[in-house]
């Protein structure tokens, strides 16, 4: 959170909250980095068959691009005490972020009617691991999210979650349809 000083300039308090929302990222990130590089060393292995990549992930990650800027529109909008707007902003992106979390769900479906299973092969084992693992992130996130409207700090946390897990999200994309 941001406060100006007698001066002009912009000082960034350090709360609790920030504090421990930049330590939960510290270690989902770390969790995300273990499973990636897992995922790129057993890619070596010769029982490794790559998985058709649904369209339908596309659109997903569309989605998810469309609810992070929806939250940060709201995020915005808070700042500058617009209040129709945020709350405008915060509707869309969780609506969004649901239609996501279906999506993913959805190519789940696409998927095993393809004959992928979770034990199919250890391609197919990694894309449910990483998309349950971001999508349970997610979730949380949502939750979460039902308290975050009730103060400006707690908003203005979770949409830096959110965002975090939008480039989480991005990076998983891009290792998926490129291996």
């Amino acid at each position: 959170m941001a406060a100006h000083s007698s001066n002009g300039r912009r000082e960034f308090l350090v709360t609790p909250g920030r504090v421990g929302l930049w330590l939960f990222l510290a270690v989902a990130t770390m969790v995300f980095a273990a499973l990636i590089s897992a995922y790129i060393v057993r890619m070596g292995s010769s029982d490794w068959h790559s998985l058709p990549k649904p369209g339908l992930l596309w659109v997903n990650t569309a989605i998810l691009l469309l609810s992070s800027a929806a939250l940060q529109w709201a995020r915005l909008g808070e700042r500058q005490s617009h209040t129709q707007s945020a709350r405008l902003g915060f509707i869309a992106g969780a609506v969004l972020s649901a239609l996501f979390l279906l999506g993913q769900v959805w190519a789940w479906f696409v998927l095993q009617k393809l004959g992928y299973f979770l034990d199919t092969n250890p391609s197919s084992s990694f894309f449910y691991l990483l998309t349950a693992v971001h999508g349970l992130h997610l979730l949380g996130g949502l939750v979460v999210a039902a308290g975050a409207v009730r103060t400006r700090e707690r908003f203005q946390l979770f949409v830096t979650y959110w965002h975090f897990l939008t480039v989480v999200w991005l990076v998983l994309f891009t290792l998926i349809v490129l291996t």
